[in-house]
């Protein structure tokens, strides 16, 4: 055959064939959530659907346009640590990073990949970003507790327990040392009203053991804050304790009390969830992280159980009931 006729019998052919056979697939972009509790976890699951719901209102489908790769990490520092190897190997689009341990096990992993963080405290401080208006580098999100709202913890129980002459700040130092540093700051703050010590706790064994030597003698409240996963993956166990030696306590996550715990005053965190949905999607469409500021939380909310405020002996002021999003009777 000729080339002009080969030719010919080519393009002849070829203006049948299909568009698609000429269409390139469109990328499907590709997103690793790391959660810093366990799967079997409700509150982390509210987080991860109100993530994953606001993220489709931006025309994501998982499957679709999108593969979303979730990985739990129950509060492990090994486990933190392998999921960040395995995100790097697996080369995601961005990756959404809950807790400060998790985005601190990114950072160190790459400072390449763009990074979301959720509910991390004090991100500036921690040196994970430059600053707040201009993040700098791969990282930027959205924060959970800056120190401030430590004072409106104690604050608040001090209100429910006016009695109460020393509060204990509970947490796992190993996983979040910064709120040592703060410590002297916030007794600064408070002045003589109060007392503020460290109530360390970093296994669930020692959960009752620490929670009885705080309870020697009266006057004694504890707020339970948030490190990273450890306080969050053993509530349940510093609830009990806490309720077992009569200790007036708060916590700043509202779902908590409505598993019982006394009262708790914090950001939305399902809002903070929706919200960094919103950044995953600026990012996949060209958006720099480093140009992105870090958001802080818009909205708070207070939650009193009055049944558990009964069972530890506490009159909740009636201006106090008045002012909560949710009483529990």
């Amino acid at each position: 055959m000729r080339r002009r006729d080969f030719i010919k019998v080519v393009g002849g052919s070829a203006a049948a064939w299909p568009l698609s056979v000429f269409a390139q697939e469109p990328k499907r972009r590709r997103v690793a959530i790391q959660m810093a509790s366990s799967d079997s976890s409700p509150e982390g699951q509210t987080w991860l659907k109100a993530f994953l719901q606001a993220f489709e209102r931006h025309g994501w489908r998982g499957g679709q346009n999108v593969q979303i790769d979730v990985r739990w990490a129950a509060g492990n520092p090994d486990r933190i640590r392998d999921i960040a190897s395995e995100f790097v190997a697996i080369k995601p689009d961005v990756v959404v990073a809950n807790g400060t341990p998790g985005l601190a096990a990114m950072k160190l992993a790459t400072s390449s990949i763009p990074i979301v963080f959720v509910l991390v405290n004090e991100p500036v401080e921690q040196g994970f970003i430059a600053n707040v208006a201009r993040p700098g580098g791969n990282i930027t999100g959205f924060t959970m507790v800056d120190f401030s709202l430590i004072g409106k913890l104690v604050e608040l129980l001090k209100t429910i327990a006016p009695d109460i002459a020393r509060v204990g700040l509970m947490y796992n130092p190993d996983a979040y040392p910064y709120y040592d540093v703060y410590l002297k700051t916030l007794q600064g703050q408070l002045g003589q009203s109060v007392e503020v010590t460290r109530v360390a706790v970093r296994s669930r064994a020692e959960i009752d053991g620490v929670v009885a030597a705080l309870a020697v003698g009266a006057r004694n409240g504890v707020a339970v804050l948030p490190d990273g996963g450890f306080t969050v993956s053993n509530r349940a166990a510093i609830r009990t304790a806490l309720e077992r030696h009569r200790l007036p306590y708060i916590v700043p996550w509202r779902s908590y009390v409505a598993e019982g715990a006394l009262m708790a005053y914090g950001p939305d965190q399902v809002d903070i969830f929706r919200r960094s949905a919103d950044y995953v999607d600026l990012i996949l469409k060209g958006a720099n992280p480093a140009e992105l500021p870090a958001q802080a939380p818009t909205k708070f909310e207070l939650a009193i159980n009055m049944k558990t405020a009964k069972s530890l002996g506490l009159t909740v002021p009636r201006s106090l009931s008045i002012a909560a999003d949710e009483v529990i009777e």
